[in-house]
């Protein structure tokens, strides 16, 4: 959660930056507008200053009000298999062969301690990703 505490930096505040926290959802669009407004402005000015706070209290109420979940551990390798372009029989060796493969990814069986080490080696999840619970079909 963000935490406000004033403190009086001297020069380095701007006065025309007309900033406070986002509390609805009408303050969260402003925000996104004014820094759809501000995106390319020149690293160094007073505009590019407001854009990195506006997407600092962006990023902070997104937290809060529209969190994203992790995907579960299946979905997870499923999603970066296809960012690695790999499929199903490139990863058997890790899952323990072809048909457990087959189990694994199709969430009749859970994956093994072993088959988590090997998939984050080969596929660089978050081992904290895979162990996460899910149901079997």
């Amino acid at each position: 959660m963000l935490s406000v505490q004033y403190v009086n930096f001297g020069n380095l505040i701007n006065n025309a930056m007309n900033i406070r926290l986002l509390k609805t959802d009408e303050d969260y669009q402003q925000a996104l507008d004014r820094l759809s407004e501000l995106f390319d402005a020149p690293i160094g000015t007073a505009e590019s200053d407001e854009a990195d706070v506006l997407a600092l209290l962006i990023d902070e109420y997104e937290k809060k009000y529209y969190p994203i979940e992790s995907p579960d551990p299946i979905e997870a390798i499923k999603i970066r298999m296809e960012e690695m372009q790999l499929r199903q029989v490139d990863i058997a060796n890790e899952l323990g062969g072809s048909n457990r493969a087959s189990e694994v990814l199709n969430k009749k069986r859970r994956l093994t301690v072993e088959m988590i080490r090997n998939l984050t080696k080969r596929l660089h999840l978050s081992p904290g990703v895979l162990i996460n619970d899910y149901k079997l079909v």
